[in-house]
């Protein structure tokens, strides 16, 4: 029997071994052999080589691809069907959604060796030495791009590749002719819930006034909404023109909008955005959102949103030190991978506030990633935020409890008095929930 056979034959005992129902779990240890989508939707649910009817049968349902493939549009995050499926299966669907990244965009991202996303033929340096830049010159290395940001005191160095050779191969090749050059992958980023694209909608944007409390965040584009209309918004663009996503224009509603019965956790603070998407996907890289922080660090806010995840990155945890060692808190959500999956970042840096998400039964999300330590629980199901132009729309995942977190954090002043108001959760809740009360029910404001 050949390898795949076998591996097929171990999916079926496997999946013969527990009911079949969406609450079970997979049985860890299945080797699943790489599953390739197709150009468009994903393949017939009996031809994909996956272990037990569970993930086959989560696989079948509209929610599912767009778990993998996401619409351009939407800001809900994974439907309790999938997360009540397990965390095994949370893990098979973060590489799928990984795998369809990188393949629809192969000119531009290929992966790591830990199936990352990371541009392709492109590594980053930090603060390089010239005579390094010179060793590296001399295997075929190329300096693309010379950049310095003198709020975060970084100079980043772009270098491509020598031609041929994978991204993979060039780190390690880097690393041996140039040890002394601290270099690492673009890696990608992604939005903790939700997805990413433009959208045919009218980018929000007042003219930003002194004085008052000052909030930044890193995400989408947002698009104008009734409940930002009296915001105090200014937006920025890191990887093209700045465009509208639903993702960000649901995290900012969450920050500072205000339309009658819903109200943000911040409501008339200034905001700044900064896009390090453009609309695009493969965007959001390492390189982008440390520009995105050298710009935010400007405006001096007292506290960064970032309701995005990706792998450890040397670049950005060194510009995660310098924005702390500012006085700006940063507040970052832990996924929605399930707990099985990798911790990520930048939630896991020490200093970070790692956000999880709970329910509105104050229950933590079973979808809910891990990061290596876990602050604060906020609201994040059970709840609306803003769809773009106009509505609400129901919204789960850690994506949308961050913000809430870091709206308090705003007015609280300290993450020692955010603890002062935290309330018990069930489950994985950090030190408690905060915000609990910020919750917006969606029947109060139509969601859809």
């Amino acid at each position: 029997m050949s390898r795949i056979g076998r591996q097929l034959l171990g999916a079926a005992v496997a999946g013969a071994l527990f009911a079949g129902s969406a609450g079970a779990q997979l049985l860890p240890g299945v080797s699943l052999p790489p599953v390739s989508l197709p150009p468009v939707g994903l393949p017939p649910v009996g031809d994909v080589p996956v272990a037990g009817p569970v993930l086959r049968d989560v696989l079948a349902q509209p929610q599912a691809q767009q778990a993998i493939r996401p619409t351009l549009d939407t800001v809900s995050g994974l439907p309790d069907r999938i997360a009540e499926a397990g965390a095994p299966t949370l893990l098979e669907l973060r590489r799928l959604r990984l795998q369809e990244l990188i393949r629809s965009n192969r000119g531009l991202l290929e992966s790591d060796d830990r199936g990352q996303p990371v541009r392709r033929g492109v590594l980053i340096v930090m603060d390089a030495h010239p005579l390094a830049l010179q060793l590296a010159a001399r295997t075929g290395f190329r300096v693309i791009a010379d950049e310095s940001h003198p709020q975060l005191g970084i100079r980043i160095t772009q270098l491509s590749v020598p031609s041929g050779m994978s991204t993979r191969a060039a780190l390690r090749l880097l690393q041996r002719v140039a040890p002394q050059l601290q270099a690492d992958f673009d890696h990608v980023f992604e939005p903790a819930g939700g997805s990413l694209a433009p959208l045919s909608a009218t980018l929000a944007s007042t003219a930003a006034s002194p004085g008052g409390a000052t909030i930044g965040m890193i995400d989408g584009g947002v698009a104008s909404h009734p409940s930002l209309a009296g915001a105090r918004i200014e937006q920025n663009g890191f990887a093209g023109r700045p465009q509208p996503t639903g993702h960000g224009t649901a995290v900012a509603s969450l920050l500072v909008g205000s339309q009658g019965p819903f109200r943000g956790a911040a409501t008339g603070a200034q905001l700044y955005v900064a896009d390090v998407y453009g609309g695009n996907r493969a965007a959001g890289s390492a390189s982008v959102i440390v520009k995105s922080l050298g710009w935010l660090a400007g405006k001096r806010p007292r506290v960064i949103n970032i309701s995005l995840v990706g792998p450890p990155n040397k670049l950005v945890a060194r510009a995660m030190q310098v924005v702390q060692s500012r006085g700006i808190q940063v507040v970052a959500a832990v996924g929605n991978d399930g707990p099985a999956a990798p911790p990520q970042y930048p939630a896991s840096y020490a200093g970070v506030l790692a956000i999880t998400a709970v329910d509105g039964r104050g229950r933590a999300l079973p979808e809910a990633g891990r990061a290596a330590h876990l602050d604060f629980a906020a609201p994040g199901a059970d709840m609306a935020a803003a769809l773009p132009g106009q509505g609400y729309a129901r919204v789960r995942g850690t994506s949308f409890a961050a913000p809430l977190a870091a709206a308090r954090l705003l007015l609280a002043g300290s993450p020692a008095r955010l603890a002062a108001e935290a309330r018990p959760g069930r489950g994985r809740v950090g030190r408690g929930i905060v915000c609990a009360s910020c919750r917006v029910d969606p029947k109060r404001v139509g969601a859809k």
